[in-house]
């Protein structure tokens, strides 16, 4: 593991390098603190967006999600944000942008990912345990409107104390995405399902 400081709009974060055997992949840590010895700390374990964190992508809620967590972190004075190289719920870029084409045509996300031959999420979340074990922490207030990712990470030894909400206001090009992570992924977020009127 590699470490340096890095100073941002929210304040200095500790950048953390991370290389592995188990899928070849550079997997990214920012945190804030004294985290080994705080217990219950807050955590964001994010996936990788190029689309949404870099480009500002209106498809999705990732950048926002990315940026509120570093904004969360910082004003606790400790925590993490996890930054995992798992683009697409897994699928890579290529085959996300793909989905993309799929979901300009009706598809929803979901079905997006089938059609390709993938699962609805590929993602693993056993490095990002073994990251967190790594800095010391196995004990977390985590930042996610996902329960897989609440189970996944409590399967791998990491307690979760309590989920703390990162809901986002929707807009007209991620209403739809957003709806079918409610509706489809079970995510906790207040989306209203859609009612169609049936005509008499």
């Amino acid at each position: 593991m590699t470490s340096t400081r890095i100073p941002t709009e929210y304040g200095d974060f500790q950048l953390c390098f991370y290389t592995n055997t188990l899928d070849n992949k550079e997997h990214l840590a920012f945190f804030m603190g004294d985290i080994a010895h705080a217990g219950s700390v807050l955590v964001r374990v994010h996936s990788e967006c190029f689309t949404g964190d870099v480009l500002g992508s209106r498809r999705c809620d990732c950048g926002e999600q990315l940026d509120r967590s570093m904004a969360m972190v910082a004003n606790a004075g400790v925590g993490v944000v996890l930054y995992m190289r798992q683009e697409g719920r897994g699928i890579g870029l290529l085959d996300k942008l793909r989905a993309y084409n799929l979901q300009d045509q009706g598809y929803d996300t979901v079905d997006a990912n089938l059609m390709l031959g993938h699962e609805a999420d590929e993602r693993d979340y056993s490095l990002a345990a073994l990251i967190l074990e790594d800095l010391g922490v196995d004990s977390v207030r985590l930042i996610t409107n996902n329960p897989a990712k609440i189970s996944a990470l409590e399967a791998e030894g990491i307690t979760v104390s309590e989920r703390v909400s990162l809901a986002v206001a929707a807009n007209t090009d991620n209403a739809g995405y957003l709806l079918t992570k409610a509706q489809r992924m079970d995510h906790f977020l207040p989306i209203k399902p859609v009612i169609k009127s049936v005509s008499s």
